[in-house]
């Protein structure tokens, strides 16, 4: 696959020549839900908790004797059926991570990258400098591109300035190459990336002959 390479003022400055089986290869959706599913999962902080019979405040008395009353046998005023009382299988805090294969979830990052450059919302930039690390400055590159309004910058690190300039944007975000993941490029609307950044990546992810 042969892309144009751009300027941060959106004029081309060359080409770039990147692996098909990264940037072409087939866009299984089933995969991709996965991948976004399991990305979910293991986001949840799974702090949810609700008071057991032990937990709650409360006399343990029995609250009437066993028989003679007329009314339902109690044990005391922890139980459930009691206003102030326990929860019924509740939820507790536990985790919602599990394993998802490392083959499945490389060609699903695969999947999502050949997605955005089939629709054409993948762009090459040669460089991205930015002037004093201003958000401004960043904003005024994404809109002479003509990017979108949810971008998803791939840079490295050791850009700096790039990372303190986007630091402040809403709807946009920098990731750097070992993190780009399928639920941030299927939640950007466009994926920019510098031309050192797409070789790091195609490397990482480029099949075993």
């Amino acid at each position: 696959m042969q892309l144009d390479v751009k300027d941060i003022k959106g004029k081309k400055t060359g080409d770039i020549t990147l692996d098909d089986s990264v940037f072409a290869a087939e866009v299984n959706e089933h995969l991709l839900w996965e991948t976004v599913k399991w990305q979910l999962a293991k986001r949840r902080a799974g702090t949810h908790n609700t008071k057991r019979r032990g937990e709650v405040n409360g006399t343990k008395k029995k609250p009437w004797k066993q028989k003679g009353t007329g009314r339902a046998r109690a044990g005391n005023l922890r139980s459930p059926i009691f206003v102030g009382g326990a929860t019924t299988f509740g939820p507790r805090p536990r985790s919602y991570e599990y394993a998802m294969p490392r083959k499945a979830r490389k060609q699903a990052l695969r999947a999502a990258l050949s997605l955005r450059a089939r629709e054409n919302r993948l762009i090459v930039l040669d460089q991205f400098p930015v002037q004093s690390g201003k958000t401004r400055t960043v904003v005024s590159v994404l809109d002479a591109l003509g990017a979108g309004d949810k971008v998803l910058i791939i840079d490295d690190k050791d850009n700096e300035l790039l990372t303190r300039g986007t630091r402040n944007l809403v709807a946009h975000k920098w990731l750097a190459p070992e993190g780009i993941n399928v639920y941030d490029v299927l939640d950007h609307d466009t994926l920019l990336i510098t031309a050192a950044s797409a070789r790091a990546v195609e490397q990482a992810l480029r099949p075993a002959r």
